[in-house]
């Protein structure tokens, strides 16, 4: 019976690693769907936002798959995908003037609640899972 390698820095398994990998090509792929579907459709029939609620939840999406399979999660990448969700509902909302703050708001968050997030280890280089 064969033991799983094990990365001397990491201590996670090289199936971590692969499974990580794999889970980054579905989203890649997923956006690229999602950007061949919005060139093929006329932008009067697509709502505004619509574009970037559908990168939120790819990018969100990534993470939650990453949490319940047990590899470590992206901060960055799931800062990103709630920026995005909420500028598109808000956009979608007819509210495209705070943007910008709202984005702000999101870091500020993160860096607050972030000795949390390190004590639950929930975010890390998914990479490296």
């Amino acid at each position: 019976m064969e033991t799983p390698e094990v990365h001397p820095k990491t201590g996670r398994t090289n199936e971590n690693r692969v499974l990580n990998k794999r889970l980054e090509l579905i989203a890649w792929g997923s956006f690229f769907i999602l950007i061949g579907g919005f060139a093929l459709v006329p932008d009067e029939i697509i709502p505004h936002g619509a574009w970037s609620i559908g990168l939120g939840l790819i990018l969100l999406g990534l993470n939650a798959a990453r949490y319940f399979l047990r590899v470590k999660m992206s901060g960055f990448t799931t800062f990103l995908g709630i920026a995005a969700l909420l500028n598109g509902i808000l956009e979608w909302a007819g509210i495209n003037d705070i943007g910008g703050a709202l984005l702000l708001l999101i870091l500020g968050a993160y860096l607050i609640l972030k000795p949390w997030f390190d004590k639950q280890q929930l975010f890390g280089k998914a990479e490296g899972s």
